[in-house]
């Protein structure tokens, strides 16, 4: 694998409604158009499933409820490709606006979709490894809790940035509103013994 991979181009598709705006990203001009159809069809039915879960909580109404979906590149280089996609909706009858937050990885090369455990080694303790620096940010971070953390979840939410893997919790999951998502950024050579180096993180990891 070329660790030295040029970013892939991505363009956004605006979707409009009264009140509603969702910008989509999708990749284009890659080489293998099965993979290009693959990933980007994932990245729409991620899309869709943010705007489902507001509306089965009940807070989507057409043209009352202002909706505005989103998307943050975080990696695009050595052909991994990491974001987030985030929605925000709001009524005027709501206390507070309703928002969520999901991510993909993927690398571009083959169409794969990286859920957390398949970055590491099989039967690596990942879980017990991360939940410990999680606990020893959460001391210095004093970031207020529901209750004392134990550890994640074996498929917990997560994203790339460079170096870095980034742990983070949907609002109310372990905080309260005000704590937002909490993010954990994690250096990848704090786990480089038990990364998988065929995998996303052993691409970033290569100098």
């Amino acid at each position: 694998m070329d660790p030295y991979q040029l970013p892939v181009a991505i363009q956004t598709i605006v979707r409009t409604a009264p009140n509603l705006s969702i910008k989509i990203p999708q990749i284009v001009y890659l080489p293998k158009q099965r993979v290009q159809i693959t990933i980007n069809a994932a990245i729409r039915q991620r899309v869709e499933q943010l705007f489902d879960m507001v509306k089965q909580e009940g807070y989507y109404q057409l043209g009352k409820t202002k909706y505005n979906g989103t998307y943050e590149i975080k990696n695009n280089q050595r052909g991994i490709l990491s974001l987030t996609l985030s929605n925000f909706a709001f009524m005027y009858q709501m206390a507070h606006p309703v928002d969520h937050l999901t991510s993909i990885t993927t690398d571009v090369r083959t169409g794969k979709i990286y859920a957390l455990n398949e970055l590491f080694k099989p039967n690596s303790p990942y879980v017990e490894r991360i939940s410990e620096i999680i606990k020893q940010q959460l001391t210095y971070r004093d970031i207020p809790l529901f209750e004392p953390f134990e550890q994640i979840k074996s498929d917990q939410d997560y994203y790339i940035a460079d170096k870095a893997l980034v742990i983070y919790f949907q609002r109310y999951e372990i905080a309260p509103r005000p704590a937002g998502y909490p993010m954990f950024p994690i250096s990848i050579y704090e786990l480089e013994d038990i990364i998988d180096k065929q995998g996303p993180l052993g691409m970033m990891i290569v100098d």
